[in-house]
């Protein structure tokens, strides 16, 4: 095993201090140490990153970075966390008195630690760095930085750069999704595509010249294992543990494990583990936590998210889209990703290859607050046209080499979802039923002329849908759509049910629900680039558009129409949908907020219990 060089802490003190003032911190630094491993959690706008190796004489580069969690899993990666904590622990002293109690649990770890290599930190050396740091006297101290080790020079450690998911979260399921790599981060340096692809015609030289792993946030899969821990309890000492399971190319080494048996209205935390095919050692751990519903005779009490239509380019911010915070912030207890979440067309490179398709979502759900967010999260799925294959695309069409049926593969894998149609409803509490529909497995032709044969839900998801609901006795009832069912959408669109090319369906969805829940059902689409809450004229059916995920995203509305919208805006934000009880009601509340989370819209009504 290499062995670890010293450097000196004063040469790179000037830098750390420097760089610690560009630290804005949001909430707190706290060390949680359990199961034998340090853990540091900070919600803040930058981190401070330590590079071996940088260009300041052989000292490490100190740089900041949007915050993304950092958990030491090997002998040798704990001792360059340790040197990366202690630049951390210089910010806490700037900014709180918490430090001295930080570095006292982390004390308590080493202390309690063994020695097993030659990487391991000597405990009286860093007891007495510690003293040094809350002395001031740093300059004596050294910090350890280890090289490369042995697995990494073998090229057996896999990583985690896309993060975790978690999905379909009932009372007592959920699935826990991640995906093995061979990189720690994605690739910031790489060739990088801006904007929409140009047009291009017949004979024209590739989009893509270089290879795809060569790209500007790629992050390429590698074969390894990887297992789960999971329980109540936030350290994981009644976790359960999943065997490891193998992740090959044939799955684009991605794993989705289905936990089952859980409690309902609880919170669990998990962690994801990754080792490569022959190492011996975990070489990657995340954590993360998500609730569970409550059972379907428990007062629903909580509030939940919406938010669809993310472009790459014009996110809004480097580190990812600005609602994922925002939405953070509410602490919902999901959220409804709610289809476009990739423009495999309209945003450069464009997808046509199933390789290529693939790189949207690496490039896309690596970025840093997208990973904080999902690992943090219940979320639900759908998929529209752009991340199936391409603007109003419908079955059997094709973009270059890549087809509508990969397309729909590539879906199924990336999103947390299980076996069986992409329709699906679920309960939350006693007081909500949503149901969440698909759009693009079962439609006809756009171009097929209307009338009682065309559709976009096809007969059985009809039927599906028209029985759950007349089963459901929850107090308040909402589909979940990745397309409008009111609208008004632009004239020249012929793709969902807000436009004339799919009237007869539309109408006849619309009547159906007029009938049968007249007074307590709602509609959130997604897809539509602007917000508004709509009104049916005849049919008095209420659809709420969540708008898209960043400002620069937002616009092609056809225009405010007062007969129908009782609010309409061309900006960016998300949907957040609040349910208390209240006696023998229940109380829902609409609101729509910007990209920061404001309040920009407000609905509200009550209803007895069960509607």
């Amino acid at each position: 095993m290499a062995r670890p060089r010293k450097q000196t802490f004063l040469g790179i003190l000037g830098q750390i201090v420097a760089e610690t003032m560009r630290v804005q911190p949001e909430r707190e630094a706290v060390w949680d140490v359990s199961e034998n491993r340090p853990t540091m959690r900070i919600r803040s706008n930058r981190r401070i990153m330590l590079s071996p190796g940088g260009a300041y004489n052989g000292f490490p580069s100190i740089s900041t970075a949007p915050l993304s969690i950092e958990i030491a899993t090997t002998e040798a990666e704990f001792n360059q966390a340790i040197a990366v904590n202690s630049c951390i622990a210089v910010w806490c002293l700037l900014h709180s008195l918490a430090a001295a109690a930080h570095l006292a649990l982390l004390g308590k770890f080493l202390m309690n630690r063994p020695s097993s290599d030659a990487n391991s930190l000597n405990r009286r050396a860093f007891i007495a760095g510690t003293s040094g740091l809350m002395l001031g006297s740093l300059g004596a101290q050294g910090v350890w930085l280890p090289t490369a080790t042995a697995e990494e020079e073998a090229g057996v450690q896999v990583f985690q750069a896309m993060g975790t998911r978690v999905g379909e979260v009932t009372d007592t399921t959920a699935i826990v999704w991640t995906r093995c790599t061979a990189v720690r981060t994605r690739l910031e340096g790489g060739v990088k595509f801006m904007g929409r692809p140009k047009p291009r015609m017949a004979g024209d030289p590739p989009e893509v010249t270089v290879p795809v792993e060569e790209l500007e946030g790629v992050c390429p899969g590698a074969p390894g294992k990887v297992r789960l821990r999971y329980g109540r309890k936030q350290d994981l000492s009644d976790a359960q543990i999943t065997d490891w399971v193998t992740v090959t190319e044939d799955g684009d080494f991605i794993q989705q494990f289905a936990l089952s048996g859980l409690e309902p209205n609880a919170t669990y935390y998990y962690e994801s583990q990754a080792t490569g095919a022959q190492a011996s050692t975990t070489t990657s751990l995340i954590r993360g936590q998500f609730e569970t519903a409550p059972s379907a005779k428990t007062p629903s009490d909580f509030r939940f998210c919406v938010m669809t239509c993310q472009g790459y380019h014009d996110r809004g911010h480097p580190d990812g889209h600005p609602i994922y915070p925002a939405m953070l912030a509410l602490r919902p207890k999901f959220t409804c990703l709610t289809g476009d979440l990739v423009y495999y067309d309209s945003n450069a490179p464009r997808a046509v290859t199933a390789r290529l398709a693939r790189y949207h979502w690496e490039r896309m759900f690596s970025l840093p607050r997208l990973l904080e967010f999902n690992r943090n999260m219940a979320t639900y799925w759908l998929k529209d046209d752009h991340d199936t294959l391409s603007d109003d695309a419908w079955p059997g069409m094709k973009a270059g080499e890549f087809t509508y049926a990969e397309g729909q593969e590539i879906f199924r894998q990336q999103a947390p979802l299980a076996d069986g149609p992409c329709y699906r409803t679920f309960r939350w509490g006693r007081d909500l039923q949503i149901w969440l529909t698909d759009s693009r497995d079962y439609r006809s032709p756009n171009r097929m002329p209307d009338g009682p044969e065309k559709t976009i839900w096809g007969d059985e998801q009809k039927a599906w849908f028209k029985r759950t609901v007349q089963e459901s006795d929850a107090t308040w009832k909402i589909l979940v759509s990745p397309n409008p069912l009111v609208g008004p959408d632009r004239p020249n669109k012929n793709d969902n049910h807000a436009n004339r090319g799919f009237t007869h369906e539309g109408d006849e969805i619309r009547r159906w629900l007029q009938t049968h829940v007249p007074n307590n059902f709602f509609v959130i689409c997604g897809d539509r680039h602007w917000q508004y809450h709509s009104v049916h004229p005849e049919t008095g059916v209420q659809e709420f558009s969540v708008g898209p995920a960043s400002d620069e995203h937002a616009g092609g509305t056809p225009g405010e129409d007062k007969s129908i919208h009782r609010f309409h805006r061309v900006k960016g934000g998300f949907l957040s949908v609040t349910l208390k009880p209240n006696s023998a009601k229940s109380d829902i509340v609409f609101r729509l907020h910007d990209v920061n989370g404001d309040v920009v819209y407000e609905y509200e009504r009550a209803a007895p219990v069960g509607g």
